[in-house]
């Protein structure tokens, strides 16, 4: 090992030389391509699902790393040039614009696919179907906090048991998105509750607490549809369950929302980076519907490619928490670009 370790060193070091006695650039070894991605829990099983049948098609010639360190984590390496592609459950917030606008970080905003944050409790909880927006404000406000510690002071009807809550962590667009659409603000929630990036992590604590409450998104509940209940939610038009067609159609509010990949730009001159994107966007629909998002009209991918390879970088959102965006008010923002 040791001989054949000296022989590639010296052989780099030839090939170097070499390479300066003639003028030109010879490199010293052929290293495998990486492409750095990180952010988002919600968007991972996505983009890992991509990365996967990316690598494979380029027969391992590109490394495609992803991460999980939420949106707001993701957007803190990302703006400080650390990562190629950021996965993010809610549209870049101002202060990260302006982190990134210093960095000298430009940006492609890629709408990828819909979520629809799904309320649940543990299976064995036989008195919650429904839940209204003004029930989950009672329990998530922060004035909640070390008071609302049982089921019926949020209800009457509901049981004198403790409530014990599971939610996204504070560097979660999903906690950024929940507390905006439920409490009214963003990041504004009791903190007195089981919380993390990781959505797993949340999965084991409510199917493992008969008196359970969390929240995170579609994809994660249905691949643990067997050991987790979901609840309907009502804003005054009758209970809706969380579902694809749900989404589609509108009727799953506040807790639809898009999510996204964000592309820098320097990054996007690389090769290999180009062509993960425009695989990306060519191949979402399919691997969206299988790791069980709402994918977005077969148009929107489209435009979304267009974008990309005509450099409209930048975001249609103003840098706030927006909540209750439908698919076709997307499209409408993005044809504007």
């Amino acid at each position: 090992m040791q001989l054949k370790h000296t022989l590639i060193v010296a052989l780099g070091t030839v090939t170097a030389v070499l390479g300066s006695i003639v003028g030109t650039s010879v490199p010293a070894m052929a290293e495998d391509k990486l492409i750095q991605i990180d952010g988002s829990s919600t968007v991972f099983p996505i983009t890992e699902a991509v990365a996967e049948e990316f690598q494979k098609a380029k027969k391992g010639a590109v490394k495609v790393t992803v991460g999980i360190s939420g949106t707001g984590g993701g957007f803190k390496k990302f703006c400080r040039g650390e990562t190629d592609i950021s996965d993010a459950s809610r549209p870049i917030l101002k202060k990260e614009m302006e982190d990134c606008k210093k960095a000298g970080v430009d940006y492609y905003e890629l709408p990828v696919a819909y979520d629809a944050i799904t309320v649940m409790v543990n299976p064995k909880n036989d008195w919650i179907k429904s839940m209204t927006v003004a029930e989950l404000k009672t329990i998530w406000a922060p004035e909640a906090q070390g008071k609302i510690t049982k089921w019926n002071q949020v209800n009457p009807k509901w049981p004198d048991t403790p409530l014990k809550l599971y939610g996204a962590g504070a560097d979660s667009g999903t906690f950024d998105y929940f507390t905006e659409a439920v409490v009214g603000k963003s990041k504004s929630s009791r903190g007195d509750f089981t919380a993390s990036e990781d959505d797993n992590v949340l999965v084991q604590g409510i199917a493992n607490d008969k008196n359970a409450l969390g929240y995170f998104g579609f994809a994660y509940y249905i691949e643990n549809s067997h050991k987790l209940k979901a609840v309907a939610i009502d804003v005054g038009k009758g209970p809706v369950m969380p579902s694809a067609q749900a989404v589609e159609n509108g009727t799953y509010q506040p807790l639809s929302r898009p999510i996204f990949i964000y592309v820098n730009k320097k990054s996007a001159a690389k090769p290999e980076v180009k062509e993960f994107v425009e695989y990306y966007l060519k191949n979402a629909a399919p691997l969206v519907k299988e790791v069980k998002y709402v994918p977005l009209p077969a148009n929107a991918y489209t435009m979304a490619l267009g974008h990309f390879q005509k450099g409209k970088t930048g975001t249609v959102f103003g840098g706030e928490a927006e909540v209750g965006i439908k698919i076709e008010d997307l499209l409408k923002r993005e044809a504007k670009l």
